[in-house]
């Protein structure tokens, strides 16, 4: 016989049962996998299963929100049931040896009439009354970002100042003396509701009711090589009328350079309201740091390239493009690769594994990966607007260029002619193209004119203007 219980206290799922003591019991899910303490033996067993673990460094976190299969080698699980359990930091639920793990929300606030009752409330509620900040970076999925960047600065210029932080779920950890509120939860909606500035990074989807003198800081994500909003290709009342919308709930936006500022104000019908072109806060960290503390975090030795594979999304599917085999990879080049997913690539997938493979999709801070990597692979991603402050080689892996260029989004400019990068198209023009020495030499010029167009305002205190103006025009006080 076998038997399930769950320790709230110490936050680990118990499993018993008799006869020979198993050899492992792991709990795996598609971003996070942990092992549990197997003892006894002869006639009775247990295993001790943590519902919490260390992903990168600091402290034990509860496990992301999602499926995760229970295996306990030997032992057949079907019979084992917990119906939903809510604990302090998350919800559970066990069907043999499928384990459900949710956010701790309440599941009456999940209904559609529990959040329309919670949304009412938000929406009767005064507001726009309390010297707090409410951030969100990536429909709360990170912890990251331009607004991480920001919170950081806030934190020491004015530590009066609250600081939510809106999450999927506690798997994410806000900076340190931040409050953390799960989306859709009443905290959630009352913290919302009474900050006096929303600092986001995305769209704000959810049912948004200004209240009296709050204020809306739109960071946005990325200087954009591909078409955004309304310049998006075919004509679409309803994603114009929705643009429209979202654009008017913001007070400022803030752009990386003065490329980005003439188009995101047309793409998003931004007019009469002020753009900062400050640089990207986010990217302090790269003219600031040496990277030596990630390197350690993610246990890369100080002497090993690393190469960062960093893709776009893709309109036309849910999970990272294959067009690179990272171990392949890692053994063409004698590299560590890194393998990093967009945000909206975040649930869906599961993580790259191999030998000298480390997958960083769910890692908190992008500009912290871009400092250790000693080359960037991307396509279409912004990021290569942020790894150029770096000054280090790009490659750019676009097999699918004509496909992604004249059907899915359409550019901006034409990247064949201004990468500072080689483009290539198959696994081994990549790494033909990395163990080149003489190509980064060869894009010296065009990589000159990249960073003068759109580096000039990355310069290390980015998030130091931002927060000044913030504070100059009371958005909170000091």
């Amino acid at each position: 016989m076998t038997t399930a219980r769950i320790d709230e206290q110490a936050e680990t799922l118990i499993i018993a049962g008799t006869g020979p003591k198993p050899g492992s019991a792991t709990l795996e899910g598609a971003r996070a996998r942990v092992s549990g303490k197997v003892t006894g033996g002869g006639k009775t067993w247990k295993a001790v299963v943590p519902l919490r673990g260390i992903r990168w460094t600091g402290d034990a976190l509860p496990l992301p929100s999602g499926s995760y299969a229970l295996n306990i080698d030997g032992v057949e699980l079907d019979d084992i049931e917990i119906g939903s359990a809510l604990l302090a930091s998350m919800r559970i639920a066990l069907h043999g040896g499928h384990v459900e793990i949710a956010a701790p929300v309440a599941p009456i606030y999940e209904t559609s009439e529990g959040q329309s009752t919670l949304e009412e409330r938000y929406v009767s509620q005064s507001g726009g009354d309390e010297n707090a900040v409410f951030f969100e970076s990536f429909y709360g999925q990170s912890v990251g970002c331009n607004p991480r960047a920001i919170d950081r600065e806030l934190a020491t210029r004015a530590p009066s100042v609250t600081r939510y932080w809106s999450v999927v779920d506690l798997s994410i950890a806000v900076p340190e003396g931040a409050i953390a509120v799960i989306e859709g939860s009443p905290e959630w909606w009352r913290a919302r509701g009474a900050a006096r500035l929303l600092v986001v990074n995305d769209w704000m989807r959810r049912r948004f009711a200004r209240k009296s003198g709050q204020k809306v800081l739109q960071t946005w994500h990325g200087t954009p090589l591909k078409r955004l909003a309304l310049h998006r290709r075919g004509f679409d009342p309803r994603r114009m009328a929705a643009v429209v919308k979202e654009s008017r709930r913001w007070d400022v936006l803030l752009a990386q350079n003065t490329y980005s500022e003439r188009i995101l104000k047309k793409a998003y019908a931004f007019f009469g309201k002020p753009i900062w072109t400050d640089g990207y806060p986010r990217n302090d960290v790269l003219t600031t740091d040496d990277g030596s503390a990630t390197r350690k975090a993610l246990g890369i030795g100080a002497d090993e390239r690393v190469l960062l594979y960093a893709p776009t999304w893709r309109d036309d599917r849910s999970e990272i493009v294959d067009f690179v085999d990272p171990q392949l990879l890692a053994e063409q080049t004698d590299a560590v690769v890194l393998v990093r997913g967009h945000s909206r690539t975040l649930r869906p997938g599961r993580d790259h594994s191999g030998a000298r493979v480390i997958d960083v999709t769910g890692y908190p801070d992008t500009a912290r990966l871009l400092l250790v990597a000693d080359a960037l692979i991307t396509d279409y991603s912004s990021v290569m607007f942020d790894y150029s402050v770096t000054g280090k080689p790009m490659y750019f892996m676009v097999p699918d260029l004509d496909h992604y260029r004249g059907e899915l989004r359409g550019f901006y400019f034409d990247l064949a002619e201004r990468a500072p990068g080689p483009l290539v198209t198959t696994q081994d023009e990549l790494a033909d193209a990395l163990m080149d020495d003489t190509l980064p030499g060869f894009f010296a010029e065009r990589y000159g004119a990249w960073r003068k167009q759109f580096n000039g305002r990355d310069d290390g205190r980015a998030a130091e203007r931002v927060v000044s103006r913030l504070l100059d025009l009371g958005f909170v006080d000091a």
